[in-house]
């Protein structure tokens, strides 16, 4: 994250959180950011034209508006507005990062990074969770999901800078080492 970002990302994140400890909503919000950063994701048209400087704010707003529609919160509705009114827009995606990132903390929970090989059913993913909460202590985790076929099998989780690599291709790995060294 650039300076001037970080200059910008973490404030209206604070203040986002602010708001929204002040009202008892911080996990309704934290949906909020989660859904609407999934659509900004999957809709790049919508993202840049956030944030294009040319776009006036008052076309910024009415097409907010048509998008999010009531789905929101108010409060989220008014710091989505407030965000464009200061031409911040562009950095809704890292602000909306960083509230989960206090939310987290807030509700300590952690962030838990898995790769498979194939979709996980409910079965395999309570079970990952309650190895993530004995593994980090947290009392939450929210599990992040990803396939990647080339893992073989097993599964690679990642909470914050440690990675237990408990794959297929990893173990396979690790023999193939084994193997050289002698």
């Amino acid at each position: 994250m650039s300076a001037i970002a970080g200059e910008i990302v973490e404030p209206y994140a604070q203040a986002l959180m602010s708001l929204a400890q002040s009202k008892n909503i911080t996990n309704e919000i934290g949906d909020n950011v989660r859904d609407l950063l999934n659509f900004a994701q999957n809709t790049p048209e919508f993202r840049q034209f956030l944030a294009n400087p040319i776009v006036n704010r008052e076309d910024k707003k009415a097409v907010l508006n048509r998008v999010i529609g009531d789905t929101v919160n108010p409060y989220m509705r008014n710091f989505l507005m407030l965000l464009v009114d200061r031409g911040r827009a562009l950095f809704f995606g890292q602000i909306g990062q960083q509230y989960l990132v206090l939310l987290r903390k807030l509700n300590q929970t952690v962030l838990a990074e898995v790769t498979s090989a194939s979709d996980l059913n409910d079965h395999q993913r309570g079970i990952l969770v309650e190895k993530v909460k004995n593994f980090t202590g947290a009392h939450q985790v929210e599990l992040e999901t990803k396939v990647d076929p080339e893992i073989l099998g097993g599964v690679i989780i990642k909470v914050g800078s440690q990675i237990l690599d408990a794959s297929l291709r990893g173990q396979l790995r690790r023999i193939g080492m084994s193997l050289n060294i002698g």
